[in-house]
């Protein structure tokens, strides 16, 4: 099937994405022009001139819109999406262990899927295209997938102790969920080991040698809070970072999130091992953790990406409100409006985003020959009028619900706003009936 995107304003790489340096990842610059995109398949086959021989069943008129790739969300727990405004104001170990493990523990297979299920539309009516997801529930997750033409890269939640039978169990299961995928093009992998604090040096090492054996990345959570800080120091005597490189989750891709609480030292291990962290602003600021420091690692050049963490912590999924509160936060905090841009912030929600998946060659910019992922927004909003600088206007002006149509692997996925892929109704009904039934909402009045 042929699509083609006709006049339509598009926000391309000012140069092919290929020709920058590796050790560079802030250097990509993007313009916006007026042109046409022309779709085959799963694929972008051409931008301006028409290709020889093409021809399009599907013609969306570009007037008034403005097509982006596709955001990345690169860190998130899609099946905490019921958890969503029932575990607020807390700290971040009585958030985790008071309220949200307890809810863990009662879920069931079908709620996992509702909670991804909801989690997608919520993503893809605010332009995310791909997703990073740590989950609990082999195949449920994966399953929502499938089922709605997303994109995503699952890693399974692995807790252990040394050579412990919970551990062992937790990665072949990671195992069993890769191979059962491997019908669908749109799913990878990698191992979730979870964190300092739920994976013991025995258990790291085992990780990562059968991520160096399956050729697998890392996706791991990292220097998150001061709590995490004390506790790893007062047992090992050095600092997260420290610690998971010295087991070797940093000798196969990975992915860091949060990396709220690090030294410059920790960064240096960061930048010399190619490790992308992951900022997550909201949810960082909610648990009351801090803000990682994005302009000194953009300054070592560490591939900075962004992710929303689960909706039990944000409380969205919005990528668009990250992308505010990362061009916000660090002027705020430095006292510098220069240390971070528009245009940075959008890279790292893109390209820095597929760089981190490894995915690079395939999405995070409008280029010939990469996969057709991509959002359009409407831009007769108010919001994006006047269309000053519509780069500018992304992180700045933009909240999501300018999001009109989405494509993904060639597919329209939404369209007018309307999901063709999943029942929201459904979805939201299912949902709903899970709250009921596990009764965890709160209904208090605020004292």
């Amino acid at each position: 099937m042929g699509i083609l995107l006709h006049n339509i304003l598009a926000v391309l790489p000012a140069e092919p994405v290929s020709s920058r340096p590796a050790d560079q990842p802030y250097h990509q610059k993007n313009i916006v022009k007026e042109t046409d995109i022309y779709i085959e398949g799963n694929r972008i086959i051409a931008i301006g001139n028409a290709p020889e021989g093409f021809s399009a069943d599907k013609v969306i008129d570009g007037k008034d819109r403005l097509a982006i790739p596709g955001l990345i969300n690169c860190h998130t727990h899609s099946y905490m999406s019921f958890m969503r405004n029932v575990a607020d104001d807390l700290s971040f170990m009585d958030w985790l262990f008071g309220t949200i493990d307890p809810i863990e523990q009662k879920m069931t297979d079908e709620d996992t899927y509702w909670g991804a299920c909801l989690a997608i539309i919520e993503m893809m009516k605010s332009g995310t295209t791909c997703f990073n997801d740590m989950q609990m529930n082999i195949h449920q997750t994966t399953r929502a997938v499938k089922e709605s033409g997303m994109r995503a890269v699952i890693s399974r939640g692995l807790v252990g102790s040394g050579n412990d039978e919970g551990g062992q169990e937790r990665l072949r299961q990671a195992y069993e969920e890769r191979d059962a995928a491997k019908d669908c093009d749109r799913l990878t992998f990698m191992l979730g080991p979870h964190a300092p604090y739920t994976c013991d040096d025995a258990y790291m090492r085992i990780v990562s040698e059968e991520a160096q054996k399956n050729h697998m990345g890392i996706h791991v959570h990292l220097s998150e809070s001061e709590s995490e800080i004390q506790q790893i120091k007062e047992k090992y005597g050095i600092s997260p970072i420290e610690m998971a490189d010295r087991n070797g989750l940093f000798d196969v891709p990975a992915i860091a999130a949060h990396c709220v609480q690090i030294t410059d030292s920790d960064m240096d291990i960061l930048k010399s091992k190619n490790v992308s962290v992951v900022t997550n602003p909201a949810s960082n600021m909610k648990l009351g953790n801090g803000f990682a420091p994005v302009p000194a690692m953009m300054a070592k050049g560490i591939n900075v990406c962004l992710g929303t963490d689960g909706a039990a912590s944000n409380n969205s999924l919005n990528m668009f409100h990250e992308l505010n509160l990362l061009a916000l936060i660090h002027k705020g905090v430095r006292k510098t409006p220069q240390c971070i841009s528009a245009g940075d912030v959008f890279r790292i929600a893109t390209i820095n985003g597929a760089r981190a998946l490894g995915l690079e060659t395939e999405i995070g910019s409008l280029e010939e020959g990469k996969k057709a992922d991509i959002a359009i927004l409407n831009l007769n909003t108010p919001s994006l009028t006047p269309r000053n600088n519509l780069i500018a206007g992304l992180s700045y002006s933009a909240n999501g619900s300018e999001v009109e149509t989405v494509i993904i692997d060639g597919k329209v996925t939404m369209e007018n706003r309307k999901v063709l892929t999943m029942d929201e109704e459904l979805v939201y009904q299912k949902v709903n009936e899970i709250i009921a039934r596990m009764d965890i909402s709160f209904e208090g009045v605020d004292a």
